[in-house]
């Protein structure tokens, strides 16, 4: 005997009601519910809803509860949302507190709460969710030496006495806490880092590292692996770029320490001028790299433990090389990348105008690497890519891989 289903998907109702007639005409109702597949309460529940309220007592009820005894009551409702009128830029918790100070013997819903009826309400929006950023590459190293982690970052926007605002970038070297670049912009821009670290690659030679947080311009939300074009334009110098992570500031502490001192020292009060704002920037450095002992030194100043990197800045930026790979391929405008006789997948946008190797690893399925980074598995059948972590190459780990040349 067949096993039957309960009640079969397509005319629910004409099940049901065939099944209370059928019942009705004096068949078993032991059988019936064999036959429908249901069991024996279901079936007398049917029959007796049919015969209080007919063909309409067959259709499926609510499961609604008819009452919740965590409701909040309507009068309290009514003046939270009074409240909020009067005070639209309020938040759950200030309303709370007001009402609960002006009524402390009303049992007040809690702050949560408060927020779910002004959204019911329509009178606030969901916190949208903010994107996060794909972390990528290994963990921070920790360091030995003089420029093996120079650290980079805009230290927070402040006023000069004309009203316009000054973005100091600084940039320190890790080990000797020795201040290489310290100078205030009228805004945070990509061009304004590479011009500042190409004087200071001249003048001290290239770091190993680049440390920074996760903000504009040295990374992105909005990119496949948090990258902007300041991750490759390193790679091509042949310096790592690496992140903290995001809300950590105290993986950089030394840098932002020292931003702590360059604040005290130099804000307080601000320059008129950018150009006035600058000298100080520049007394303040002296003082800093030269004159103030640093505890975590031995009381030494940073100049003093300070040396210049052996690894000079090149006359023209090299151009990558995959030796170890089948295909050579430059990424296009928007950062798509059209490899031959193979679909066009899209890649990033920051890697615009740079050249990607390509290695198959199996039928249709290729490794994608930039520099020393393994971006993801590009799929010829599928015409997907799938991104990866962006996990550092690393020569003593993966034997047969070779980092790229450079000519």
């Amino acid at each position: 005997m067949e096993a039957q289903m309960p009640w079969r998907v397509s005319g629910v109702m004409s099940e049901r009601l065939r099944f209370v007639e059928r019942y009705k005409a004096g068949e078993s109702m032991s059988e019936l519910c064999r036959e429908f597949g249901i069991s024996r309460k279901s079936g007398y529940k049917f029959v007796e809803r049919f015969e209080r309220w007919g063909e309409a007592g067959l259709l499926d009820s609510s499961r609604r509860p008819r009452h919740i005894g965590t409701r909040t009551p309507e009068a309290l409702v009514e003046q939270i949302v009074a409240l909020r009128a009067k005070h639209p830029t309020w938040g759950p918790r200030k309303l709370r507190r007001v009402l609960v100070q002006a009524a402390p013997d009303v049992r007040w819903p809690c702050r949560s709460t408060f927020a779910a009826i002004l959204q019911r309400k329509q009178l606030s929006r969901a916190p949208r969710r903010r994107r996060t950023i794909r972390l990528y590459g290994k963990p921070l190293v920790r360091v030995h030496a003089c420029n093996e982690v120079w650290c980079i970052d805009y230290k927070g926007q402040f006023k000069l006495g004309n009203g316009r605002y000054c973005y100091p970038l600084t940039v320190t070297d890790e080990y000797s806490r020795y201040i290489l670049v310290c100078e205030g912009f009228e805004s945070i821009s990509g061009a304004d880092v590479e011009r500042s670290l190409l004087v200071a690659f001249e003048k001290y030679g290239l770091p190993r590292r680049m440390r920074s947080d996760n903000g504009s311009p040295f990374a992105s939300s909005r990119s496949t692996f948090g990258w902007t074009r300041f991750t490759p334009w390193l790679a091509q110098l042949g310096i790592e770029h690496e992140r903290i992570e995001p809300a950590h500031p105290e993986q950089n502490g030394r840098h932002e320490r020292m931003h702590r001192t360059l604040k005290a020292e130099t804000t307080r009060p601000a320059e008129p001028k950018l150009f006035a704002q600058q000298v100080r920037f520049d007394a303040f450095r002296d003082t800093f790299n030269t004159k103030r002992p640093h505890e975590a030194l031995g009381d030494a100043t940073p100049a003093s433990v300070y040396e210049p990197s052996p690894r000079r800045l090149p006359k023209t930026i090299p151009a990558l090389r995959y030796p170890l790979h089948d295909l050579e391929v430059r990424v296009l405008q928007g950062g798509k990348v059209k490899p031959p006789r193979m679909p066009a997948f899209n890649l990033s946008a920051s890697l615009e105008g740079q050249v990607v190797g390509l290695r198959e690893l199996a039928a249709s399925r290729w490794l994608v690497t930039f520099a020393t980074h393994d971006l993801g598995i590009y799929d010829g059948q599928a015409r997907s890519f799938e991104p990866t972590e962006c996990q550092s190459s690393d020569a003593s780990t993966k034997k047969e891989r070779k980092k790229p040349t450079r000519d």
